[in-house]
């Protein structure tokens, strides 16, 4: 678990303006800026944040993104420019606790009442590589492969910069954000299918048609010894 006090919710972003796309969507709400003061977060995310591609993002399983401060630090080096809180369209920016290393299906508890449970890893998609403008940036992102989490909340309330954030549950499977984002191994999808049947937990559905079709896949294929 997480020691008190040694991570924390270090800026709380909501969309700022919706702005032009060249996708089919026409128009993206990546462009998230810091709040100030506390906000309600409920099941469907921060109170007055939206999704312009609501196939693809938000939602009760991915009500809420959050990035790792560390990662942000690792990319603002490798663009030389800063990362600052929002530009990945994140809602929260975490620093102390490594996010793409949490198990699915971990739990954290942020401030007094809020309890979110890490649902799995942000696909990076087109929009995101328009938002950045950076050459090839979506392959870059996803290579590095620490993409970010999604996260649903299982108890509302509220949420400010400076909440304390606290690991409540881990698991115990061993799969990771990132392991899953990187590999989709048969294994790790076995063992994401027998903790659901062992415990009735209840796997987010856009993940699970990946871990079924790489819970299907020969061995061999993923290098199992």
């Amino acid at each position: 678990m997480t020691a008190p006090g040694s991570a924390v919710v270090t800026h709380v972003c909501r969309v700022a303006r919706l702005r032009p796309d060249a996708g089919t969507v026409g128009v993206t709400a990546i462009d998230k800026h810091p709040v100030d003061g506390p906000e309600r977060v409920g099941a469907y995310g921060l109170r007055g944040d939206v999704q312009a591609d609501r196939q693809h993002h938000g939602g009760r399983e991915k009500a809420l993104y959050a990035v790792d401060q560390a990662e942000a630090d690792h990319w603002a080096g490798q663009l030389a420019e800063p990362v600052p809180p929002g530009r990945f369209g994140e809602n929260l920016r975490v620093a102390g606790l490594a996010v793409d290393d949490a198990e699915i299906g971990e739990r954290w508890r942020i401030g007094e009442t809020l309890e979110i449970e890490v649902t799995g890893p942000r696909t990076p998609c087109a929009t995101f590589g328009r938002w950045l403008g950076q050459e090839r940036w979506v392959r870059r992102f996803s290579d590095h492969g620490r993409t970010g989490a999604y996260l649903r909340v299982l108890t509302p309330g509220p949420i400010q910069a400076g909440d304390r954030v606290e690991v409540t549950h881990r698991p115990g499977h061993g799969v990771s954000v990132t392991r899953w984002f990187t590999g989709r191994r048969p294994e790790d999808a076995r063992a994401l299918l027998a903790h659901e049947e062992a415990t009735g937990w209840a796997m987010a559905e856009y993940l699970r048609e990946h871990v079924l079709r790489a819970a299907e896949r020969p061995a061999q294929l993923a290098g199992e010894r």
